[in-house]
């Protein structure tokens, strides 16, 4: 009879580079399972390395804790979740063209207040920390 190899928590942070409390953190959030032996200590299967793999990888990809969380309740049920991860990235690349216009458009801001700047430099009123600065609406 074949006995099942164990982890400790440490052993599954060298092999994969993830530090012990993001380890404690995965697991809080359901993302990684450990037995607890008699003596408190987390154990790990060995499959606990490639799950710790896959979920830095998916971070790579900019999908959060609370999307591979999704991702591993799909596969845990018998499903390969390929066809959600493919919704989930283009979700996240319509967010980034969104996060791009905006970004664009208050670059295009920026530039017109140093371009108003350069041409006419303010004069401080009473109680000015920085005339340039006074002059900026928040009303936009």
């Amino acid at each position: 009879m074949a006995i099942a190899v164990q982890l400790k928590i440490g052993d599954v942070a060298k092999q994969t580079g993830v530090a012990v409390g993001a380890l404690r953190y995965y697991e809080s959030l359901g993302l990684l399972t450990s037995d607890r032996g008699d003596n408190g200590y987390r154990y790990y299967s060995p499959e606990a390395v490639h799950q710790v793999q896959f979920i830095k990888k998916a971070q790579a990809l900019g999908f959060s804790l609370e999307d591979i969380g999704e991702v591993l309740t799909v596969h845990q049920r018998g499903d390969v979740p390929c066809e959600f991860v493919q919704s989930l990235l283009q979700d996240k690349i319509r967010q980034l063209e969104d996060q791009i216009q905006q970004m664009t458009a208050f670059k295009a801001d920026l530039e017109q207040y140093r371009d108003r700047w350069a041409e006419s430099q303010p004069h401080p009123q009473p109680g000015d920390i920085c005339p340039l600065i006074e002059t900026v609406s928040l009303e936009e």
